[in-house]
């Protein structure tokens, strides 16, 4: 069965030019519609959206950066491909930023219109199936979680498998990513439900002690033990036993916790008795457990018995939006709570927020809306009410300010200077890989400094990295 026509909208003012880029298509399997003018171009995404458009700048009527900027607020996610005569990097660079899948510069060849064309066609393609299968799973969340990106949605699948069986279940990750509310979901969707949940961070635990939290003890077993301790195990006997931050305990207790796990028995400090208990082991760590192994620091033989249900909570900067889903959730939270009339974010706080990496994760985002919340003094959250570090890289310092090696070219003064043009593309990934080693060889904190998406530096890396190797 042949593929369906694409619909292409060409957007070009110029008849002759127009009628060149439709034949440029012919080979092409799309339809292509032309019109003259922006307010044409607008009535005719509206009467029947195409699945690209490609889009001149400079219009009689409307410019193409506003038909773009029309395009994003009505929410309608069409890949536009501007056209240009202004070879300028700071008009490419707009363009990407107002979310313009690409660009090109008159006079452009036919094989270049069509290689963007399918990118941009394909790419449109790739995304709508993404939706479609983001759409199968959860919408929102699940559980307490909050977010509806793929990568935590392979973390609900193996949480709703996980729950119902008695299997241990390791959680990996780092600090601030969720960790601990992996076992609360787990706990809450189990036939365990209705028993005790109960959490020991062995961080937090001075070694000595640890074995008495975790087992309990006797009075009298050892110097201030002035009553009978139950223990962290027979507290949750019939539930579920979370252990957080399992890197941190001691070889030496590592020992008694494997026996207890192949026994199923315990003994509390400075008791002969031996006591059955029935619980589920949920643990969780922030350091990578087969390192540890390696290392001698962790015994292999509890890791693998451990290590039954592995679960690797994604950092929060490989979320996809969930960022900013999540800011919300703490932004309406915290206003009730402070009892503050505040509405939202103002679309760069939002997009100050989808671009820094947050080396905090959750934790680190949570901080930075309360503290916005308790600050902000209008009906919005903006920048400039964000903590510092994402103000500063919503509002970076010129590429190469802080970088000796980098000089930033300036236009010279001089009647004699030399007239030599550096052609648009080459120009643009100097700009890139200028931005990129400045920032640490970090593409979100590159595309910031850029305004524009890390996807659209990512794209152009993988086009170069295409051509390089044809």
């Amino acid at each position: 069965m042949p593929a369906k026509q694409a619909t292409v909208l060409i957007v070009e003012d110029v008849i002759s030019l127009a009628m060149t880029y439709r034949s440029y298509l012919k080979a092409e399997n799309v339809a292509v519609e032309v019109v003259g003018d922006g307010q044409a171009a607008l009535d005719a995404v509206a009467n029947n959206p195409p699945n690209a458009i490609v889009l001149d700048i400079n219009l009689p009527d409307i410019s193409g950066m506003d038909i773009l900027q029309t395009l994003k607020e009505k929410g309608l996610d069409i890949p536009v491909i501007m056209i240009t005569g202004d070879g300028s990097v700071q008009t490419a660079v707009e363009t990407m930023r107002r979310g313009a899948f690409d660009f090109i510069v008159k006079p452009f060849t036919a094989d270049r219109l069509r290689v963007t064309l399918r990118n941009a066609l394909t790419q449109h393609k790739l995304k709508e199936q993404v939706n479609e299968l983001r759409q199968s799973f959860a919408a929102e969340g699940f559980g307490d979680f909050i977010g509806n990106s793929l990568t935590m949605q392979s973390v609900y699948q193996i949480l709703r498998s996980a729950a119902q069986s008695n299997a241990t279940v390791f959680v990996t990750g780092e600090s601030g990513t969720g960790k601990e509310l992996c076992a609360e979901a787990l706990h809450k969707m189990s036939k365990r439900a209705d028993k005790p949940l109960v959490a020991i961070n062995c961080a937090s635990i001075p070694p000595g002690l640890l074995e008495s939290e975790i087992f309990g003890h006797v009075k009298g077993s050892f110097t201030g033990a002035t009553t009978d301790r139950l223990g962290a195990v027979l507290s949750a006997d019939g539930g579920t036993l979370f252990l957080d931050e399992i890197g941190e305990m001691q070889p030496e207790f590592q020992s008694k916790l494997l026996r207890f796990l192949e026994t199923g028995q315990v003994q509390r400090v400075g008791e002969d008795k031996l006591r059955k208990c029935n619980v589920r082991i949920v643990c969780a760590t922030n350091r990578d457990p087969r390192h540890e192994v390696a290392e001698g620091r962790f015994r292999e033989d509890l890791f693998y018995r451990l290590h039954v249900i592995p679960v690797e909570m994604p950092p929060l900067r490989e979320r996809e939006t969930d960022s900013l889903m999540l800011a919300n959730h703490f932004l309406q939270m915290f206003a009730k709570e402070d009892g503050k009339p505040i509405e939202g974010f103002t679309e760069a706080a939002e997009d100050a927020i989808l671009t820094y990496t947050w080396p905090g994760n959750i934790r680190e985002l949570k901080n930075a809306v309360r503290n916005a919340v308790v600050l902000g003094e209008g009906p919005t959250i903006d920048v400039s009410d964000l903590p510092i570090d994402l103000h500063r890289q919503a509002n970076p310092a010129p590429v190469g300010a802080h970088d000796p090696g980098v000089r930033l070219m300036q236009p010279s003064s001089h009647a004699g200077a030399s007239t030599q043009v550096v052609p648009l593309e080459q120009q643009i990934d100097i700009a890139i890989q200028r931005a990129i080693n400045t920032m640490d060889g970090s593409i979100p904190k590159a595309a910031a400094a850029l305004k524009v998406s890390p996807s659209t530096i990512y794209r152009r890396l993988q086009s170069r990295s295409h051509k390089d190797s044809a």
